[in-house]
């Protein structure tokens, strides 16, 4: 079995000690990698109702079968899995750069830890040389400073490190894991699992070979691939980035602005792609094997916060711009770079920010709640000093360091009904009201709102449906794109690299037989992606998540978009929602209360998991 390194390492903070077994053929198989083999692991090594922040709760660390290898954007990337603290359910979270490629290198495909150390330590793993060491002088300070700090204490630069900030010391529901300084597996909380268990960083240096199974095979599947990249598919993200979606998306009215009160920013050229551009970025750099190169990295030139960098995508741009009412990208860049400080999830952070903005002018909070801050939308130093208060919990960021979901329930009904998440998770900038394939894959996605789990939104924003319609066919349309998904972050490719797989599953089953010789089938490959999406449903069920967390924020089924556009009146009704969930249900062979049936589970290898669903069949 080629591609894989072939061990699993298992480590207690606790006791301080380690051990590895053998990745079976059979589970590489079954799960792939990444986040497959990630939620894998972690049902199998966890128990039902483990708080996240328990010492029993495992943080899983786990790279794909094309980790390390040449492979255009397959070579870098790691997935962090576990309980999270947000939504109670499935925390996963997926990052690139080269962290992950020192890993494989290092010899490991996962990464195991459970346990809490008595004092802060980071692990280092050095090939076979497991050690814990004292991080009580990294504690305290920020993700890029420490990765400097451990470089410099090991007396290597080319160590990758993945560390925590402030925001996960304090265990802040949001705070996320920075790797390279500016790469982040930034949803779902899983940087707070980290600082409960004492752990600030891990640092990896490995010397191992990859060995590919056909060598010249792979390596024209290499250059192919890499002209592609340098093509149409991806141009994208070569030349104005992510933050080009802001204007496409502003003029068809669906980029929620001000916390959903409106669907368009009408300042929104004042933040856009071109300025960024021309006066901001400073260069566009490429994770390791990667072809296309879409990381933007912005300076600040003048002003007060002359000399920031950061790194800016659509996603942090939506979140403290129009999500905030702000067109200052001076400050969107340095709320950007704060949350890299503190190890915050950025688009979670803005989706805070606009939350409290809302709760003020709405007079459920006042500057006496919010330690003398006038929170009004488009207040960007507001935003800035909220924005470090949550980071620090310090007055008002100890109620909102959590989410707003926690903050909601703490402020009541009328709050609550202002709260944008789904199972806890804070919504991405995507208008589901009148994008309604996209809510629906909100509402199913089993980390809770994110776009990123089937990439379904491109369905509506391209016209391949009428995305004001909700209608049987969605449920289908959502669940291939979710498997297909699934099998990108297990591989681990970039899913801006996804339009470069002119033929998806073909191509990539070819992709990993060439990598791996374990001679799978394109239905097999298929049948993975499906069987991950249904592992992740039975962790989830086994948490207690039920159909009535398969929802969507008040705002998005009771709160219509107002403006005079082609748009207007557009809300998800809950009939809206009920029947795209049974059609989804359906499609997937769940049974009405979204639990698979045990013929499914049959069907899919997961026999084993039966007792989580029998006393729930309906």
């Amino acid at each position: 079995m080629l591609g894989y390194a072939g061990k699993i390492l298992y480590l207690d903070l606790t006791i301080g000690k380690s051990y590895t077994e053998k990745l079976s053929e059979e589970t590489a198989k079954k799960y792939i990698g990444g986040i497959g083999l990630g939620m894998h692991l972690y049902l199998t090594k966890s128990k039902k109702g483990t708080e996240p922040f328990s010492p029993e709760n495992p943080l899983v660390l786990s790279v794909g079968p094309l980790t390390a290898t040449m492979f255009p954007t397959g070579g870098n990337g790691h997935a962090f899995i576990s309980k999270s603290p947000a939504t109670g359910g499935v925390g996963e979270s997926v990052s690139h750069g080269t962290f992950g490629t020192e890993l494989k290198r290092a010899g490991y495909d996962a990464v195991v830890i459970t346990g809490k150390a008595e004092k802060p330590i980071y692990l280092l793993i050095d090939d076979d040389s497991i050690q814990l060491r004292d991080a009580c002088q990294l504690w305290g300070r920020a993700p890029s400073e420490v990765e400097d700090a451990i470089k410099e204490e090991i007396g290597d630069f080319y160590v990758r490190v993945a560390a925590i900030g402030i925001a996960g010391e304090k265990l802040s529901k949001i705070a996320c894991i920075i790797n390279d300084k500016t790469r982040a597996a930034g949803r779902t909380g899983l940087g707070a699992v980290m600082g409960s268990k004492n752990l600030k960083a891990i640092a990896v240096r490995g010397t191992n070979d990859v060995t590919i199974h056909k060598p010249e095979e792979f390596f024209n599947l290499v250059k192919e691939f890499h002209e592609r990249m340098k093509g149409p598919a991806t141009q994208k993200y070569r030349t104005m980035g992510s933050t080009e979606n802001l204007m496409q998306q502003n003029s068809m009215h669906c980029v929620p602005t001000r916390n959903y009160n409106n669907s368009h920013f009408e300042l929104a050229e004042n933040i856009s792609s071109t300025v960024i551009n021309q006066h901001f970025v400073a260069k566009i750099i490429a994770c390791n094997s990667c072809a296309m190169r879409c990381e933007h990295e912005v300076v600040i030139k003048d002003g007060a916060y002359r000399g920031t960098m950061a790194r800016i995508e659509y996603d942090n741009l939506w979140a403290f711009g129009p999500n905030c009412g702000v067109d200052k990208l001076n400050s969107i860049i340095k709320a950007a770079e704060r949350c890299n400080y503190f190890g915050l999830d950025a688009q979670s952070v803005g989706g805070i920010v606009s939350f409290i903005m809302d709760c003020y002018e709405r007079g459920i909070l006042t500057k006496e709640n919010l330690d003398g801050i006038d929170a009004h939308f488009g207040n960007a130093s507001a935003m800035l000093s909220i924005i470090d208060k949550i980071g620090k919990r310090e007055g008002l960021g100890n109620l909102f360091a959590d989410g707003v979901k926690v903050a909601a329930t703490k402020l009541g009904d009328k709050a609550e009904q202002l709260a944008q998440h789904i199972k806890g998770l804070e919504v991405t900038g995507y208008d589901l009201r009148c994008l309604k394939t996209a809510a629906l894959s909100c509402a199913v996605s089993f980390r809770g709102a994110d776009h990123n789990r089937s990439g379904a939104v491109t369905i509506d924003l391209k016209g391949k449906v009428d995305r004001l319609k909700a209608e049987t066919g969605r449920g289908k349309l959502v669940k291939d794109l979710e498997d297909q998904f699934n099998i990108i972050d297990s591989l681990i490719v970039c899913k801006n690299a996804k339009n470069t797989f002119y033929k998806d599953f073909e191509e990539m089953t070819k992709i990993y037989n060439a990598t791996t010789g374990l001679g799978i089938t394109q239905q097999e490959l298929e049948t993975a992606g499906e069987r991950i999406q249904t592992l992740a449903k039975l962790i989830n069920i086994r948490e207690g998540l039920t159909r009535k967390d398969d929802t969507l924020p008040w705002k998005v089924m009771n709160q219509p978009i107002t403006e005079d556009v082609p748009a207007k009146g557009a809300v998800v009704t809950k009939d809206e929602l009920n029947l795209m969930l049974d059609d989804y249900y359906q499609t997937r062979g769940y049974n009405k209360q979204g639990i698979p049936t045990t013929v499914k589970l049959q069907e899919l290898g997961l026999s084993d998991y039966l007792e989580l669903t029998e006393t729930k069949e309906a």
